[in-house]
């Protein structure tokens, strides 16, 4: 972190705080759940997150409501990531790395193509 050498330093650090989190936490139609339990966590659900916050951050996405869920009791399938757009069926996708984190935010959530071959059986 930066040494603070002055008020405008404060302020300045102040609001880039307040934008990540209003990437975070921007309200919107669409809303995407990592499950963050224990087995999930295991799984490499951290670096899920990281990546799904770091496309929205850096393709500037906005309408998203990122959210974390405790275990959903489908350990065989984490990480998981569910993403709900609107009124449509929620989709569940399972074995969710980094790289498919992204190719999932790029397609569904950008593009509204459901990736089949990913979704978590009912």
């Amino acid at each position: 972190m930066p040494a603070i050498k002055s008020l405008e330093d404060l302020k300045r650090i102040r609001e880039e705080a307040l934008e990540k989190r209003k990437v975070k936490t921007a309200e919107g139609a669409i809303q995407v759940t990592v499950a963050m339990g224990t087995c999930g966590i295991a799984a490499g659900a951290r670096d899920t997150m990281k990546a799904i916050l770091e496309h929205i951050e850096s393709n500037n996405v906005s309408g998203v409501l990122v959210t974390q869920t405790g275990c959903i009791g489908k350990c065989d399938y984490e990480p998981i990531v569910s993403v709900a757009i609107g009124a449509e069926e929620k989709v569940v996708y399972g074995h969710v790395d980094p790289q498919r984190a992204r190719k999932i935010m790029a397609e569904h959530v950008g593009g509204g193509k459901v990736l089949t071959e990913w979704i978590v059986p009912a």
